[in-house]
């Protein structure tokens, strides 16, 4: 195999788990409430309150919420769903470079912006919103280990992009 079609399945790779990362995250969005009480219960059953009873209060605060926003006010749960969309579509976008990388490494790019935009998106608004600090560490991460795969894709497509032939100088699609 060539180091060219080895960085081209490298990069494909990549992006494959990246789009089904954040397809899966996406899709968690949609029924939010159902996971919530599963995710009480499995804690309830597991005991984790007497070991992070903070994580627990949260837990069972967000779940009433929930449930009222459910019974009450089920209008605003359309937000997740847009929120579910969203990533739907952004993973949509991440074919243009498993298609052709080199031209399209502008995905990439912004794929590492919006990363890096989520840790003052939570620094800023999970306080406005009265979400624990540890929570907004929590939804940093995301952030930070979306960018991790995506910055070894933009490493593998300029790799790429140095070992793809030229006939006028621009790249010739993968």
């Amino acid at each position: 195999m060539s180091d060219r079609a080895a960085q081209l399945k490298g990069i494909r790779a990549w992006l494959v788990l990246f789009v089904v990362c954040l397809v899966l995250s996406g899709a968690t969005a949609f029924p939010l409430v159902h996971e919530l009480r599963w995710t009480e219960d499995l804690l309830h059953g597991l005991s984790v309150g007497d070991h992070l009873p903070a994580l627990m209060e949260w837990v069972e605060r967000v779940r009433a919420g929930l449930d009222e926003a459910d019974t009450d006010y089920p209008f605003l749960l359309y937000g997740t769903d847009w929120l579910a969309f969203a990533h739907l579509v952004i993973a949509v976008a991440f074919y243009g470079p498993y298609r052709d990388p080199v031209r399209n490494i502008w995905v990439i790019e912004f794929g590492m912006i919006a990363c890096a935009g989520i840790i003052p998106l939570a620094l800023i608004c999970g306080p406005i919103r009265g979400i624990p600090l540890w929570w907004s560490v929590i939804d940093m991460s995301f952030g930070v280990f979306g960018v991790i795969p995506l910055y070894v894709v933009w490493r593998k497509i300029k790799r790429l992009e140095t070992l793809t032939p030229t006939t006028d100088g621009a790249p010739v699609p993968a």
